[in-house]
């Protein structure tokens, strides 16, 4: 661990600079070259509670849990360049998705984006350290509080001073170790297992539903619910942004496919360890599910393979890690201090950074907290997937209709989350009436999940022709019974509502009209370069000479 963090401090020393420049602390500058973004993009969708979340999911039903897990995971990676296209014309040189609300909306917008993104980034930050705390203490004499103190403060020390530009720098040899012992490890542990022998004699440890590769309860408990949720993490999650504002705008399409086939492949393989536990009969260590993945390494790898696998857990944590924290930096140095302390035009640079790395202790410092108390990774994805649903309907729609307003926008993200919290965490009776509503919810869900899929490829047209199918092919079979699956239904119902409250509230306005411009005026770079300098003073020059040359001109006349 010494020596991975030390690495990954000496690559972020060397990029250091003397004087650090506030928007590349953020963004890189908006200049990131194809290789350096589409590793980043790749290590930062492959985190350690990906890993350990595939494996579990493994683990729970089967054969298709992983594929579930990996394959939609994948594919919203995929649907984030459509998207992320359309976001970097109307907003080149943004640094948050929240900073280009304000400029779209205002305040409370950015403000309900902002918090939404605090609150997934320290989560996502604690369930990181949980992962790796779980395995220090399964696979070293080290404790769990000891583990997740000391991968936060390796964390931190390289992050630190150089924010986003170490962070994607550090990413790139962090993916090449965690594909090359994906590619190494899986194997073994099966060869080690039992090899082919496995799926005959652990057969019996499976229930039907494990045993089948079409699992409904696969379906309906991960599959779906993660649909849901990761399309949310790619539309509102800041760290997928940053890096969408970090690439260069005609790289996008390249990266975020690369980037697909990456995640894909490596968390389905992953998550057969997961499998690999179910077949062999293996029981989670302490009853935690968290402790699989380490579990089987220590069974069934030799020493030289452990430490491998070692840095591949490390390396997944500290890019998605790494990735939170500079994340919470922008949100706190654009969205807070830029944009609602100082005000763009008065915003110090210097000031800037300060906030920056400060927020980046006070995270670490969160995050440590709340991962003593090891909460289950896989709910924590789903929550925090699900809160963000609320928001999908309303940021995409705030990029191509120009008739959403300020209160359309707030009005349907707080009503959205509103109706999510009962059904999630059943908070309400859902055996009667209320839960055929619960149902036809769901069902809406359906369609504004599946349009706004078929919306970033094909547009407006086929989107509403997909959105309206998919309602009436699924309202038979799910009102009445998609209640009882409350994961689900909470993310759907969480789309419904705000998609529903959206379009009703910006179908009212008949007046006013946004002009899309305006965001490029209203977001941009908070330091100005010697080199803006000198053109802009310049330019003021040659215009005081021309106004001066035409006064005398005048004059004469």
């Amino acid at each position: 661990m010494l020596l991975f963090f030390g690495g990954s401090l000496y690559m972020s020393i060397r990029i250091s600079r003397k004087k650090e420049n506030a928007d590349g602390y953020m963004t890189g500058g908006g200049k990131i070259g194809f290789g350096i973004s589409a590793a980043s993009m790749t290590a930062t969708w492959i985190w350690a509670s990906s890993m350990y979340a595939s494996a579990t999911s493994g683990y729970m039903y089967g054969i298709s849990g992983p594929v579930h897990y990996g394959l939609w995971g994948a594919l919203m990676i995929l649907l984030i360049y459509p998207f992320g296209r359309r976001i970097r014309k109307v907003a080149p040189k943004a640094h948050t998705i929240a900073e280009v609300m304000f400029a779209r909306h205002g305040r409370s917008s950015q403000l309900l984006l902002a918090g939404s993104n605090v609150l997934g980034s320290v989560i996502s930050l604690t369930s990181n350290l949980i992962a790796g705390g779980a395995l220090i203490s399964m696979l070293s004499p080290f404790s769990f509080t000891q583990g997740i103190v000391a991968i936060a403060i390796g964390v931190l020390a390289y992050t630190l001073w150089s924010g986003f530009r170490a962070s994607v720098l550090t990413d790139f040899a962090q993916v090449l170790a965690m594909l090359g012992a994906v590619a190494i490890i899986v194997p073994v542990v099966f060869f080690a297992a039992g090899g082919p022998d496995l799926f005959v004699t652990g057969a019996s440890n499976l229930t039907p539903q494990q045993g089948d590769f079409f699992s409904s309860d696969a379906f309906f408990n991960q599959g779906a619910p993660y649909i849901a949720a990761v399309l949310a993490y790619a539309i509102g999650n800041q760290t997928i942004a940053q890096r969408l504002f970090a690439v260069r705008e005609d790289l996008i399409k390249k990266t975020f496919v690369t980037a697909t086939f990456g995640y894909g492949a490596s968390i389905i393989g992953i998550g057969m360890l997961g499998v690999l536990a179910l077949y062999a009969g293996v029981e989670p260590m302490d009853g935690d599910v968290n402790n699989l993945i380490p579990q089987m390494a220590a069974t069934y790898l030799p020493p030289v393979l452990i430490c491998l696998f070692f840095v591949m857990i490390i390396g997944s944590l500290s890019s998605t890690a790494d990735s939170d924290m500079t994340a919470l930096s922008s949100i706190m140095m654009a969205d807070v201090y830029g944009q609602n302390i100082a005000g763009k035009k008065n915003a110090n640079p210097k000031t800037m950074l300060l906030v920056g790395r400060l927020t980046m202790v006070g995270a670490t410092a969160a995050a440590l907290c709340f991962a003593s108390m090891q909460f289950n990774i896989l709910d924590l994805l789903v929550f925090v997937g699900a809160i963000w649903g609320a928001l999908v309907f309303p940021v995409i729609a705030s990029f191509y209709w120009n008739r959403v307003t300020n209160v359309a926008f707030s009005a349907a993200v707080v009503l959205g989350l509103a109706a999510f919290l009962p059904v999630r965490f059943e908070w309400i009776d859902l055996s009667g009436g209320l839960g055929i509503v619960s149902d036809v919810l769901s069902v809406i869900g359906i369609g504004v999940v599946l349009a706004l899929m078929a919306f970033g490829f094909f547009g407006l047209r086929i989107a509403i022709g997909v959105g309206a199918l998919s309602i009436v092919a699924s309202a038979p079979f799910a009102i009445g019974f998609l209640h009882i699956y409350p994961v689900l239904s909470g993310s759907l119902v969480a789309y419904a509502v705000s998609t529903i409250v959206c379009v009703v509230l910006t179908m009212l306005n008949q007046k006013k009209r946004f002009d899309f411009d305006l965001i490029k005026q209203r977001t941009g770079e908070f330091d100005t370069t010697d080199t803006e300098i000198m053109i802009a003073t310049e330019r003021l020059l040659k215009d005081e000479d021309a106004a001066g040359d035409g006064a005398l001109a005048g004059k004469d006349a």
